[in-house]
């Protein structure tokens, strides 16, 4: 056989690219979910139920490409759109077509945009690691922060090339996107603070070919609601005048494990343990609404420098009273306990104890010792959590007023009518500034921030998704230790009147009554 010279093996490679990147003859694009499902049930996990293969050798980086993300990358169109399932690699696939534009076309600059600051550096990482794949030297990296120290809020990170191409990544909000013009891409889009004035904000730039040449737009997303960019996008007939025109790309979990992802559908869906958010996640559902409970602007009224994450429990005296809520975790979630002490109006947290992949034993002696020290203790008796909740309740005495229990351990059951109670009290806490303080922490901010408000079928309801930080634990934990706070503390204890009082105490029982507003 005649070897190919090298023009003739580029041409070859570039029609092979494209024959695989061609989705017209894909027949899993056309089944429904129902179907998708049935089918991917007892799917050899890596193998690609089409039989494609990836066209380029090993020595390529992108020969580490699933078929989905293949096509989705290798289309040129200028507005592209991808609604994806979480845990698919819509960074991992974004970032790298992002990365190889600015290695073939010199001075070219990208803008990535997250829902939080840690999503924007995360993605800004995996960028790099395309570039550096490719062949591209950094040059410098530099990040911007509002205010002073390294735990202030992020305003932008940029990496700069040696080919003069950079990539720049910042926090999703309207003041960090407006004026810069570049290529964008906006991932997990959908879960931006303010979408709508994001986009509004960061339209002009993108549009003006006058501006340093046409730019293109990436949007990636996990759905978060109806009537959001996502839900537009691929919902909604697009106007007779519009010259916005979105390639789009839909990638369930089920498209994903059956073209080659191997990812056990079973094992998340068991830990997720949430219909509605298996739903979202993973089918690319899009449900009634959701939003942030607590925007970055509402969670800065509350930070504090004097705030800490760690004291001594010999600080925790008489003086002043503490309470603590317990988010109680094992294997998937860490165990947090917050800490707050009031100290005239102002709830200060003291400590965020964080206990990851630590056995209950162990996590029942370091929990009692913060709880021996305590006023009130609100418990998560919920799940793992109901174990150990009825060994504290023991040993410490149980919060119950309607039952005639005044001890310190209030068991709190996540039903959705106590999420209701439980995460818009919090919000309230923090609009009002003054009465709460809370460390000025990356890590916190982020897991607070993380938490959504969903709304479906016209009911509330609060749910948070599961990063490799955890479900919003600590979030979890302030709403508790609030409410240990905001909740009456008898000065007479159940365990000093010996229980529920027999009738000759019936005068000190009314007292106790009255102090606790039954």
């Amino acid at each position: 056989m005649k070897a190919l010279t090298q023009a003739e093996a580029v041409e070859a490679l570039r029609a092979q690219v494209a024959e695989a990147a061609d989705t017209s003859g894909n027949p899993l694009l056309s089944l429904s979910t129902e179907e998708l499902a049935e089918k991917a049930a007892g799917h050899k996990l890596g193998v690609n139920v089409n039989g494609w293969k990836n066209p380029f050798p090993a020595a390529n980086p992108k020969s580490q490409l699933n078929q989905y993300g293949f096509a989705y990358w290798h289309d040129s169109a200028r507005f592209k759109a991808w609604c994806a399932s979480r845990q698919v690699g819509k960074d991992f696939n974004s970032e790298g077509e992002a990365a190889e534009d600015c290695t073939l076309n010199p001075k070219h600059q990208w803008m990535i945009a997250a829902p939080s600051e840690r999503q924007s550096l995360d993605s800004l990482e995996q960028g790099k690691m395309w570039a550096e794949a490719f062949g591209l030297v950094v040059d410098d990296y530099e990040e911007k922060r509002e205010g002073l120290g390294g735990e202030t809020l992020l305003k932008s990170a940029e990496i700069r090339y040696s080919n003069g191409s950079k990539t720049v990544a910042v926090p999703g909000r309207p003041d960090t996107v407006r004026g810069k013009s570049a290529n964008v891409l906006l991932t997990e889009f959908d879960f931006f603070e303010k979408p709508l004035e994001t986009w509004r904000a960061i339209l002009p730039s993108i549009t003006n070919p006058l501006r340093g040449g046409e730019k293109k737009i990436r949007i990636v997303s996990t759905p978060n609601g109806k009537g959001r960019m996502l839900d537009k996008i691929f919902n909604e007939e697009p106007g007779a005048t519009s010259k916005m025109v979105w390639s789009k790309h839909l990638t369930t979990i089920y498209h994903a494990v059956l073209m080659g992802l191997p990812v056990d559908i079973e094992a998340i869906r068991s830990a997720l343990d949430d219909p509605e958010g298996w739903a979202q996640e993973f089918e690319c559902r899009f449900l009634d609404a959701s939003n942030v409970l607590l925007p970055y602007d509402v969670i800065a009224l509350a930070e504090s420098f004097e705030a800490t994450e760690s004291w001594s429990l010999d600080m925790a005296g008489t003086t002043h009273k503490t309470f603590l809520g317990i988010d109680f975790g094992r294997s998937n979630d860490p165990t947090v306990c917050w800490t707050l002490q009031k100290v005239g109006d102002i709830l200060w947290t003291r400590e965020v104890l964080v206990l990851e992949k630590t056995s209950t034993p162990d996590q029942e002696r370091i929990l009692s010792d913060r709880i021996k020290a305590a006023s009130k203790v609100c418990f998560d008796y919920t799940g793992p959590g109901i174990g150990l909740g009825d060994y504290m309740v023991e040993k410490h005495g149980q919060w119950k007023p309607s039952e005639h229990k005044l001890g310190k351990v209030e068991l709190c059951t996540f039903t959705s009518g106590f999420k209701r109670e439980l995460f818009p009290r919090l919000r309230r806490r923090f609009e009002a500034p003054t009465t709460l303080r809370i460390p000025v922490s990356r890590v916190i901010r982020e897991d607070l921030h993380q938490m959504q408000q969903t709304i479906t079928n016209g009911e509330y309801n609060y749910w948070s998704p599961r990063t490799k930080s955890g479900h919003s634990d600590r979030c979890t934990a302030l709403a508790l230790a609030n409410r240990a706070a905001d909740s009456p503390v008898a000065e007479v204890s159940a365990r000093s009147l010996g229980g529920r009082p027999e009738p000759g105490v019936g005068g000190v029982w009314e007292r106790v009554r009255g102090l606790i507003g039954l």
